[in-house]
């Protein structure tokens, strides 16, 4: 599957036209900008609270800082201190 050439552009926007009429394309063009707009909007704000979430707690231990021998010898001194 290739990419969309001349005629393909042509034949979906004169099928647009004909759904849609020429009155509502720009109605339709500004509705789905504003949409466009409000995701990118959301996602961003996302990301500053992901970031101002993980700078006010700076002490937490994240789960990628962990090593895996370091759960290994945790797992085993909890299971040590069920058998004693």
């Amino acid at each position: 599957m290739g990419s969309f050439g001349t005629t393909e552009i042509i034949l979906v926007v004169a099928v647009l036209f004909l759904l849609f009429g020429a009155s509502r394309l720009p109605q339709l063009a500004k509705s789905l900008g504003q949409s466009r707009k409000a995701f990118k909007e959301g996602m961003r704000e996302a990301e500053e609270d992901e970031k101002a979430q993980l700078s006010s707690n700076p002490g937490a231990p994240q789960v990628s800082a962990v090593s895996d021998e370091a759960v290994t010898d945790e797992m085993r001194r909890q299971a040590e201190a069920k058998q004693s």
